[in-house]
């Protein structure tokens, strides 16, 4: 190997860690992002905390890091607040500064003062905006990605949504992070994307399907993987599992690894009861919808073969009558509020 190739390869290892170090980081502060009550807090903590220290220990000009910590924390927390709400709050924050400090500047120094902890405030909140949008972005490209899968058979439309859904529903019952269940909704609607590969005739056919035809259906979740496995974030986060994984079976007889138990992934599990589920309920073009009832007996009776007999449980228990479902209603499908909705209507 030359000499120049063999200092790309390090360069390239060496970079692999870094990489991953700031792919965590990056998660981190998204984490945190996704969070802006806790700058809400943050800022009061901040502003009274500063202004306490202003009035009996730091009584000089050192604790103006902390006034404009506060500003910073004001148009993440606050972003999406009124102009006049926001102008209002720095306003606040420069006039604790100054109010206490030794030598209160001029007028002139104060409005200057004024004016940089308002561009502190706007900068903050703009980057905040954008932070939203790249994420809205993000999630439309997913929807729109599912929705083109969805459209190629109409006995399928929302299967990808009502997966999410489900599966979004099961999570939230767990307790799993508000992070982690963003990432299964994510999940839900990109589960089934390698069935774009497979042949319409083999998607749309009436008709029991043939040995080689259903090994040909079988090879969707490779497909996908194959499809997204470059997309860094989804294959860090565990989207990728769960497209990969979702036919697994709890007992080792599902596909493609033939993988057993808790060897499957948590997402993938999750999926797995959610995308049956739908998959019984909606009608298709080789056969009818099961009612609610045949439904929910399918899943007890596949716990700890099909379905994890935890998650299966859970799934259950979303059924019961103080969760005020109806088992007699004609249409199983719940209602649900977008968590990217939620996310971003803060």
């Amino acid at each position: 190997m030359k000499l120049a190739d063999k200092i790309i390869c390090i360069r390239t290892l060496n970079s692999i860690p870094r990489r991953e170090v700031l792919y965590a980081m990056e998660r981190k502060i998204q984490a945190w992002l996704n969070k802006p009550i806790y700058f809400r807090y943050g800022f009061l903590v901040i502003l009274i905390a500063s202004t306490y220290l202003n009035l009996t220990y730091l009584k000089d000009e050192r604790i103006y890091i902390f006034y404009v910590l506060a500003t910073v924390f004001l148009g993440i927390g606050f972003f999406n607040q009124s102009p006049l709400f926001l102008v209002i709050c720095t306003s606040l924050i420069v006039t604790c500064r100054y109010s206490f400090a030794p030598n209160f500047p001029g007028v002139g120094t104060f409005f200057v003062q004024l004016g940089t902890y308002l561009l502190i405030m706007a900068i903050s909140v703009g980057l905040m905006k954008h932070n939203q949008r790249i994420k809205k972005d993000h999630i439309e490209m997913i929807i729109t990605l599912s929705k083109a899968l969805d459209s190629r058979d109409t006995y399928t439309s929302q299967h990808s949504e009502n997966v999410a859904n489900y599966s979004l529903k099961i999570a939230k019952k767990m307790k799993l992070s508000s992070t982690y269940c963003d990432l299964i909704y994510k999940a839900g609607l990109l589960h089934d994307i390698g069935k774009i590969g497979i042949p319409e005739h083999i998607l749309t056919k009436p008709g029991k399907l043939t040995e080689e035809e259903y090994s040909i259906i079988k090879e969707h979740p490779m497909i996908g993987n194959e499809m997204i496995k470059h997309v860094y974030n989804f294959r860090e986060t565990g989207i990728l599992e769960g497209v990969l994984y979702h036919h697994e079976r709890y007992d080792g007889k599902g596909y493609p690894q033939g993988l057993k138990g808790n060897e499957i992934p948590l997402i993938a599990r999750i999926l797995a009861v959610a995308d049956t589920f739908d998959a019984m309920t909606s009608k298709r073009v080789y056969r009818m919808k099961l009612d609610l009832r045949s439904a929910l007996t399918e899943i007890e009776k596949n716990k700890g073969t099909q379905f994890d007999p935890q998650i299966a449980e859970v799934f259950l228990s979303l059924f019961n009558k103080e969760q005020q479902i109806d088992y007699q209603m004609e249409s199983p499908k719940m209602s649900f509020n977008s968590p990217i909705k939620n996310n971003l209507g803060l």
